[in-house]
C-alpha cells in the first residue's frame, strides 16, 4: 500500500475474505445523515440491560480469578522449564482478559453499561482503578475524542503530526530498526506516558496531565471527579504496596504487573490501528465535521481476541457513530449499517502484526494532497527529505 493512502493498494487476505483498498476512502460529505444510519439499526440494539452487562463483568472476572488461582497454586509444582513457559502464557492470557475488563469500564464511561449514570460511573471507577486508570479523567478526555475524531486541532489521542512539525529525529527512525524501537516504546510506555504527560495527545497551551484536576483538559465542573479518580488509583497503589510488603516485589510483578503491561500494550495497539491507516483522512477546521470525523475510523480483525475484547476491535465505526450502544449489540448494528455507509465503512482484514508494521512505516505524518481541491483534507505519508 502506497504512502499516504495513494490511489491503489494490494489485496490482503484474512480467513478467506479478500479486503481490497482500491483507492482512498471517501472524504466528501456523505450522502446520508446520522439519523438515516440510525434508522437502519434495529431499535433493540440501543437497549441496555443491567443483568446482561454485569454478566460480562462476572464472566471476565471469573476467568481472571481462575487464571490467578492456577498460577499461584500450580506453577510452583511444575518443572523449571515448564514453569518458564507457564508464566508468559499466564501473562498473555490474563492481560487479554483484563483488557476485556478495561473495555467494559470503557462502556461505563460512554453510559453504555446501564440506564443509570451512577451505576455506570461506580462500576467504571472500580474496574478502571483496579487497572490503574483514572476513570473520570479518562472519561472526559475520551468523550472529547469522540466529539472531535479526525480533527487535527481538537482530537485528543493519536493526533498525527503535519510534515512541518515532524521532529528532527524522525529521519533517523525511518528504518526497520527505528520502527522496532518506536513500536517497542509505544506499546510499553505509550499508555502511562499519555496519562501522565499527554504524549500523542492534543496540544494544549500548557502542561496537560490526566491526574491534574486543574489541568487544561478539564472544566471547573469536572475537577472534583478528577480528585475521585486520583483517589481510586492511589487506593489500588496502596493495596499493591501492601502486597509487596507481604509477598515481595517480584510476586506482584509476575501476578499483576506484567499482565497490566499487556493490557496497556493492547490498548495502545487497538487505538493506534483504529485511527491510523494510509487510506483514512484527517481534517483541519476548514473541512472537519463530526460525521466525517466519526467515519474516519477503521474496523480490524483480531481473530479470537475480537470476542475476548468484546468486539471493540471490529465494531469501532459503529461505536463512534453511536457510543452509548452496548457492545453486545454492536456486531448486529455494524451489519445493519454497512449497506447505508457503503464506501464510507472502513474494514481492514490485514493480520494485525502486518498492519502494525505497515502503519508504523507508512503513517509518519499527514499532509494535504497537492492535486486535491480540498486543502483541508490531510493524508498520511512517510517521505522525509
Amino acid at each position: 500500500m502506497g504512502g499516504g493512502g495513494r490511489s491503489s493498494a494490494p489485496k490482503q487476505r484474512n480467513s478467506g475474505e479478500d479486503v481490497v483498498w482500491k483507492k482512498r476512502v471517501p472524504h466528501e460529505k456523505p450522502p446520508f445523515s446520522l439519523s438515516k444510519v440510525k434508522k437502519a439499526i434495529p431499535p433493540h440494539c440501543f437497549e441496555r440491560s443491567v443483568v446482561r452487562s454485569f454478566s460480562y463483568v462476572f464472566y471476565d472476572l471469573a476467568i481472571a480469578s481462575c487464571l490467578l488461582y492456577v498460577a499461584l497454586n500450580y506453577f510452583s509444582t511444575l518443572p523449571h522449564n515448564l514453569s518458564l513457559l507457564a508464566w508468559p502464557l499466564y501473562w498473555i492470557l490474563q492481560g487479554s482478559i483484563l483488557t476485556g475488563v478495561w473495555v467494559i469500564a470503557h462502556e461505563c464511561g460512554h453510559h453504555a453499561f446501564s440506564d443509570y449514570q451512577w451505576l455506570d460511573d461506580t462500576v467504571g471507577l472500580v474496574l478502571h482503578s483496579f487497572l490503574l486508570v483514572p476513570y473520570f479523567s479518562w472519561k472526559y478526555s475520551h468523550r472529547r475524542h469522540h466529539s472531535n475524531t479526525g480533527s487535527l486541532e481538537r482530537d485528543e489521542v493519536f493526533v498525527p503530526k503535519t510534515k512541518s512539525s515532524v521532529g528532527w529525529h524522525s529521519k533517523y527512525l525511518n528504518n526497520p530498526a527505528g520502527r522496532v524501537l518506536t513500536l517497542a516504546i509505544t506499546l510499553t510506555l505509550g499508555w502511562p506516558l499519555y496519562l501522565a504527560f499527554n504524549v500523542s495527545g492534543r496540544s494544549y497551551e500548557r502542561f496537560a496531565c490526566h491526574y491534574d484536576p486543574y489541568g487544561p483538559i478539564y472544566s471547573d465542573r469536572e475537577r472534583l471527579q478528577i480528585y475521585v479518580s486520583d483517589v481510586g488509583v492511589l487506593a489500588v497503589c496502596y493495596g499493591l504496596y501492601k502486597f509487596v510488603l507481604a509477598k515481595g516485589f517480584l510476586w506482584v510483578v509476575c501476578v499483576y504487573g506484567v499482565p497490566l503491561m499487556v493490557v496497556n500494550a493492547l490498548l495502545v495497539l487497538i487505538t493506534f490501528l483504529q485511527h491510523t491507516h494510509p487510506a483514512v483522512p484527517h481534517y483541519d477546521s476548514a473541512e472537519w465535521d463530526w460525521l466525517r470525523g466519526a467515519l474516519a475510523t477503521v474496523d480490524r480483525d483480531y481473530g479470537i481476541l475480537n470476542k475476548v475484547l468484546h468486539n471493540i476491535t471490529d465494531t469501532h465505526v459503529a461505536h463512534h457513530l453511536f457510543s452509548t450502544m452496548p457492545h453486545y449489540h454492536a456486531m448486529e448494528a455494524t451489519k445493519a449499517i454497512k449497506p447505508i455507509l457503503g464506501d464510507y465503512y472502513h474494514f481492514d482484514g490485514t493480520p494485525i502484526y502486518k498492519a502494525m508494521w505497515r502503519e508504523a512505516r507508512e503513517c509518519m505524518y499527514v499532509e494535504t494532497d497537492e492535486k486535491s481541491k480540498n486543502s483541508g483534507v490531510y493524508w498520511y505519508n512517510n517521505q522525509l527529505d
